[in-house]
């Protein structure tokens, strides 16, 4: 199993930064459960991972990822992982900066029948907010 979930990780960090939204939604199981601490209510189904990509890439169009860590454990895998890109787009009712951000985050991922059925994001909005502007340095 571990092999067959490293490969699906890989795989799909390698649709996000082809910016393949319908690639990275094939992942998602129509069952799947999200949440992430930057969403008010927990995200189902892979039009909602879809429609997440796509507000993201918007705002940052040249966002790529870079996978920092990878832990598999059975049938789960906890990814530390550093995006970057520049704001070119309105998020979080922002508007463009123009700003060069990096953000760094954690997603544990649960797979079962070879697609992603729950996943938990935490990651650094403040860290978002301070490299747009927004939050000064602590």
């Amino acid at each position: 199993m571990t092999q067959t979930t490293e490969q699906l990780i890989n795989n799909l960090m390698t649709a996000w930064n082809a910016h393949d939204a319908d690639g990275v939604a094939a992942f998602y199981a129509p069952d799947y459960e999200e949440v992430d601490v930057a969403q008010a209510a927990p995200q189902h189904g892979p039009d909602a991972v879809r429609r997440i990509m796509l507000y993201y890439l918007r705002a940052f169009p040249d966002l790529q990822i870079t996978l920092d860590d990878l832990i598999v454990n059975g049938n789960r895998a906890v990814m530390v992982w550093t995006w970057h890109g520049t704001q070119q787009g309105r998020v979080m009712n922002i508007p463009p900066t123009g700003r060069r951000v990096c953000v760094r985050g954690t997603s544990v991922l649960t797979i079962e029948g070879g697609q992603i059925r729950r996943g938990i994001r935490i990651w650094d909005v403040a860290g978002l907010l301070r490299s747009v502007g927004l939050l000064t340095e602590l």
